[in-house]
């Protein structure tokens, strides 16, 4: 028990050393006008470089991370019917099911798929 509580110390104050370290190494000191602008071919920018970020295709982008994390959340549903007992399996997956169309209904209530405005 002792031995783990040191080598978890240990290796705790190796990576804060290591990343202590990194941050120092890694600080610029040279700061030049023509480095720290975006790059157009030499030409001074005739805009800014940060377009403001549109956030409902981040929505979009983040419903169907979601979406795509159920569906091999379900996949695997299949696979086990044959072992397990299928009043569980109905009971599991139903619910899973259930926990999916509410939030889809949520999102639906909330206008979040509405792609139009």
């Amino acid at each position: 028990m002792f031995t783990m509580l040191t080598l978890s110390l240990l290796t705790i104050l190796i990576c804060y050393i290591v990343m202590t370290l990194a941050s120092i190494i890694s600080k610029k000191t040279i700061t030049d006008r023509e480095k720290n602008s975006p790059y157009e071919c030499g030409f001074d920018p005739k805009g800014s470089a940060r377009f403001p970020f549109s956030l409902r295709f981040f929505l979009i982008a983040v419903i169907f991370l979601i979406f795509d994390v159920e569906i091999t959340l379900l996949l695997p549903l299949a696979s086990i019917f044959n072992v397990t007992k299928v009043f569980s399996w109905l009971i599991t997956s139903a619910l899973f099911l259930l926990i999916l169309l509410l939030g889809l209904y949520y999102e639906w209530a909330q206008g979040a798929l509405e792609w139009s405005e």
